[in-house]
């Protein structure tokens, strides 16, 4: 029997594992289920399809993501490559015209005679099961994965290990928000006591563990401002086939604001068991900030799921005490998203841990964004391509945490209570030696040139 590697879907993920494979003179089966059946978002018959913005942001160093650009750029990425070749003008963004991209990707695919494309629809028309028994795979999917092969994908990782849409609320840089205004505490442990004097219970608010919340307490005058901003902003449009998935899930928070002034301090902003360490009072409303990652440098805001367009929950939720100079380094979304619980699944090369000869990329491991999605695809690939040359034992290649290539598969792999998918970001690098570089750009230069001097 011919040995290959077999490449399911040709999106971003796909086009780039099949081309990295191909490179190496390994023949690969790449099944796309396009142009016989389409997803509700997909409309070109062509290969990595950009489906909604036709940018991949930023080209700056400075960027977590015109970083990880630069890192694939170094790894000869087909994708990134043919980016910059379609590129239109967008400042100091890297913008392409999506028709030509999706085209020249493509071309560069079907010609490639180690590359097979078979069209059909896994799950449907041939299984997983089957593909896995004898040869290397590596599903590359994303946010609209078929019903098929979902349905597959579930049996293989088992029940509660996949999930089908995105409720997640913004998260922040704690380095960006201000302990001025911000404290730490949870829910009753930081009221005063009866028996408590004043100066006792400041010392026991001190010595809070900063493994608590972080508190961000409301006037009543900000917290009627911040609603009237909030239920007066714009929600992004929900396609019809996100919109009962998604409700049934949660409430977005400008709906409950729309139910009455005081339905945010009656829910996941009431005020009660606190104590604001400034004034001695209960405050109107508080904001609870949750830590979102091990080291401490990521926090999301507790209950703000939300269909905010991104640009107005920047300038509204900036209006919270303490958040007035916060970076956002994830908006909040509710939307179709089929995605893996990745850190019960996944190690760091994006390999299933229970069955070797599986891997996965794209959207569907957790990373989030077109980029990332590349960069998922490039590690499965070349940890495919060292595994078939070389047995299932082989070295691993693990890119270090300190490269945002490495920073991702280190995130959707490491434990978590509370995953949810991520994007490219400086929070999830380890931050540098020595001393605290308070100028920002100085600081994610630094970590650039960190990254780029291990390439």
């Amino acid at each position: 029997m011919e040995k290959h590697i077999n490449v399911i879907g040709a999106g971003l993920a796909g086009s780039e594992v099949a081309y990295q494979i191909a490179k190496q003179k390994i023949n690969v089966k790449l099944y796309e289920m396009k142009p016989t059946k389409y997803s509700p978002a997909h409309s070109n018959p062509n290969f990595a399809e950009i489906v909604c913005s036709n940018s991949l942001k930023s080209n700056l160093l400075t960027n977590a993501c015109g970083l990880l650009k630069e890192e694939l750029r170094r790894l000869d990425s087909l994708l990134i490559k043919t980016a910059d070749e379609t590129s239109v003008p967008a400042g100091q963004a890297l913008a392409v015209d999506r028709d030509i991209f999706a085209k020249k990707v493509t071309e560069e695919i079907r010609k490639n005679e180690y590359i097979d494309v078979i069209e059909c629809n896994v799950g449907e028309d041939v299984r997983v099961k089957d593909l896995i028994k004898n040869n290397i795979t590596i599903i590359c999917t994303g946010p609209l994965t078929s019903d098929e092969l979902a349905k597959e994908i579930q049996e293989i990782t088992g029940q509660n290990k996949l999930y089908f849409y995105d409720a997640v609320a913004p998260i922040v840089l704690k380095d960006s928000i201000d302990f001025d205004i911000a404290f730490y505490g949870d829910r009753y442990v930081q009221e005063k006591k009866k028996d408590e004097t004043i100066e006792q219970w400041k010392q026991r608010i001190n010595n809070c563990s900063e493994n608590s919340y972080i508190n961000l307490p409301f006037s009543k005058q900000e917290y009627e401002d911040f609603c009237k901003e909030l239920i007066d902003a714009e929600v992004v449009t929900l396609h019809d086939f996100e919109k009962r998935e998604i409700f049934e899930g949660c409430m977005p928070i400008e709906i409950m604001a729309k139910r009455g002034i005081d339905t945010l301090r009656f829910g996941p902003l009431k005020p009660v068991g606190f104590d604001d360490p400034r004034t001695g009072k209960r405050p109107y409303a508080v904001v609870q900030l949750r830590q979102d990652n091990k080291k401490a440098s990521l926090y999301n805001l507790v209950g703000f799921q939300t269909n905010l367009k991104f640009g107005e929950q920047k300038r509204v939720f900036s209006m919270i005490p303490g958040l007035k100079n916060a970076e956002f380094v994830k908006y909040g979304v509710m939307h179709r998203n089929t995605y893996l619980n990745s850190p019960k699944l996944l190690d760091e090369t994006y390999r299933f841990r229970n069955n070797h000869n599986l891997y996965f990329a794209g959207q569907i491991t957790g990373v989030e964004g077109y980029v990332e999605s590349i960069s998922s695809g490039m590690v499965a690939g070349l940890n495919a391509i060292e595994q078939f040359k070389n047995g299932e034992n082989c070295r691993k290649i693990i890119f270090s945490e300190n490269t945002v290539i490495g920073a991702l598969a280190k995130y959707i792999s490491t434990d978590s209570d509370n995953f949810a998918p991520m994007n490219a970001n400086f929070g999830i690098l380890p931050e540098l030696e020595g001393k605290r570089i308070k100028d920002k750009k100085e600081r994610y230069m630094k970590l650039a040139q960190r990254s780029l001097q291990e390439f």
